[in-house]
């Protein structure tokens, strides 16, 4: 099994605490026998940024730059989306988790593409071929319930 947990880009703060509970979970997605992938906007070079300073398993964490996997999957992408779309006042929710990330946290991890940071994210998880669970991330910061990934990944019938 396979989890993929795509980020907006290596440069957002709310995917830097995204990725810090995703680090904190990861025990458990071993535990239950799934590979944990992160996907971010951005070079190879500004993910190190973000696996060296968060810090984040730099095997589990794999960059885009182009935007592929993000265009192939039809995320949602835009101005809207980005700042003005309802999902993203989680984010307000959340302020303790973002203190804790934003001290090893740097804007210099944003993709030389500015138009990348208006990339939303998203979740799959794979059993095999198969896909167990899609998200699209509505907004900033609008991401998905681990809780309901690790349930949905202790459920599956093992082959």
């Amino acid at each position: 099994m396979a989890m993929v947990a795509l980020l907006r880009h290596f440069g957002c703060i709310c995917c830097w605490e995204f990725a810090s509970a995703l680090k904190e979970v990861k025990p458990r997605f071993d535990a239950a026998g799934v590979k944990l992938i992160a996907v971010g906007v951005g070079t190879t070079d500004r993910a190190h940024i973000l696996a060296g300073r968060l810090p984040f398993p730099l095997d589990c964490l794999y960059a885009d730059p182009d935007r592929k996997a993000y265009d192939a999957l039809d995320l949602y992408y835009g101005i809207g989306r980005t700042f003005f779309n309802p999902a993203s006042l989680k984010v307000f929710s959340r302020s303790e988790s973002l203190k804790k990330v934003f001290k090893n946290y740097t804007i210099s991890a944003t993709p030389d593409d500015k138009s990348s940071v208006l990339q939303q994210g998203g979740m799959l998880v794979f059993k095999g071929r198969e896909l167990l669970y899609a998200r699209k991330d509505e907004g900033t910061g609008d991401h998905a319930p681990l809780d309901e990934i690790l349930d949905i990944c202790y459920k599956a019938p093992v082959a």
